[in-house]
């Protein structure tokens, strides 16, 4: 332990941080810059090759940084839809007829999360985050990190029913309600279609929604390992993490490829697979698997920018020389295989919406592991342990809101105790 500053308490000076994805790695790179060391431990590959590989959900999700869509995921329209369209695979939200009473305790928690007055505390909750998620890009930018966010201009959601539009505008007006700025504008489909030629005529109502930016999660990930090692920190990939325990004033990590490592403190950001680290330390909140499939297409011409069908729950997202479609939430396993009636609701989803674009030849189809929590906040603190602190749950905005995740959670590792905007996130709620 050493005393930084002229602080009279003793902050770590060496903490592991199990789980390399964009959370888990941000949290590691803002410990750096508080001068802690860091050893990242995660058990894909983080590093580049001949595909981009990243870890958990964030190689493969659709990359958008966008504070002013990021709203809770139990919504009023679950309710509306109704637990039987819930059941179908075709459903953009899947629930899979199985025995599994960890999963029926997270539905009944979610559908019971799923009004209009849990949503808009959640959304105030969430506001103080959403705010500065893309000021803390910026700071990873200034600092080094070398992969680009992009300017999603234009950023495009589009519908073939004016209700749907409708029930989008209603949205905003409520994110901004809640704190969160964002402006957006509807647009003539002629005009929308000037802008992005992709779109076909059955998209007839179409928003622009301004101030949001995209990334390659993949390349971001990457770039922010190699960061991290730039500064001295250490990076363990397809390294799977048995245990963590307290020794003492000490955490250990054991890993069975390796001794026992011995560290200040902890920071468990392993995504879906949390609960198995973190229930030892007094976490109880379920943080269930809400997974979502991803492929790769060629394009006529270059995208414009994010195309979003939100009807449909699809992304779309320019990526390398093409359109990485993305889309669905299947409440599963986080390691069960690939379905591959999934994908094909994807494709039937949106193959009406675009035009020019190949669905016959996909490349780089993916399914990842999105870390949901039932009432649609995010675990952020410290467990029932001083030593151990608590990163993840992030739902669909795990890319959007990493990077200032990460820089509230050093503060907290550091100072000790999390700061006020932090409460809601209680990883012992």
């Amino acid at each position: 332990m050493v005393r930084v500053g002229r602080r009279t308490r003793d902050v770590p000076d060496q903490v592991a941080v199990i789980g390399g994805g964009m959370v888990g790695l941000c949290v590691a790179w803002f410990l750096q810059e508080r001068g802690v060391r860091v050893t990242v431990f995660d058990r894909d590959r983080l590093t580049t090759g001949p595909i981009w590989a990243g870890a958990g959900s964030s190689w493969g999700n659709a990359g958008w940084l966008t504070p002013g869509l990021a709203t809770p995921l139990p919504e009023p329209a679950v309710l509306r839809y109704g637990l039987r369209v819930l059941l179908r695979p075709d459903s953009p939200v899947y629930v899979p007829p199985v025995a599994d009473a960890g999963l029926a305790r997270f539905v009944a928690g979610f559908v019971r999360h799923s009004t209009n007055g849990h949503w808009r505390r959640a959304m105030r909750a969430l506001a103080p985050l959403t705010r500065a998620a893309l000021g803390a890009f910026d700071e990873l930018a200034a600092g080094g990190v070398s992969a680009p966010t992009l300017a999603a201009a234009p950023f495009l959601a589009g519908y073939r029913d004016r209700a749907d539009l409708d029930a989008l505008l209603v949205e905003l007006a409520e994110v901004r309600a809640a704190g969160q700025p964002v402006d957006a504008e509807v647009l003539d489909p002629l005009a929308a279609r000037d802008l992005e030629p992709l779109l076909s005529e059955q998209v007839r109502y179409v928003a622009s929604v301004h101030g949001q930016r995209y990334c390659d999660p993949g390349r971001f990930v990457a770039a922010l390992a190699d960061s991290v090692r730039a500064r001295g920190g250490v990076v363990h990939e397809t390294t799977t993490v048995a245990g963590v325990r307290e020794v003492g004033d000490r955490v250990e990590v054991v890993d069975p490829a390796r001794t026992a490592g011995a560290f200040d403190a902890a920071v468990l950001a392993t995504g879906a697979w949390l609960p198995r680290l973190a229930r030892p330390f007094g976490v109880r909140l379920p943080v269930q698997a809400g997974r979502g499939y991803s492929f790769h297409v060629t394009t006529e011409q270059p995208p414009s920018g994010p195309i979003y069908f939100p009807a449909s729950r699809v992304a779309c997202t320019p990526i390398g020389d093409g359109l990485r479609v993305a889309g669905m939430m299947e409440f599963r396993r986080p390691d069960a295989p690939p379905d591959p009636r999934r994908t094909r609701a994807v494709v039937e989803a949106t193959r009406g919406l675009l035009r020019g674009v190949d669905f016959g030849t996909r490349t780089h189809e993916w399914v990842g592991p999105r870390p949901c929590t039932p009432d649609g906040l995010p675990l952020i603190g410290v467990s029932a342990s001083p030593r151990v602190f608590i990163a993840g749950g992030h739902g669909m905005w795990g890319i959007t809101l990493g990077p200032v995740t990460g820089r509230l959670l050093a503060d907290a590792v550091v100072a000790g105790t999390p700061a006020a905007d932090l409460a809601p996130f209680d990883p012992l709620r």
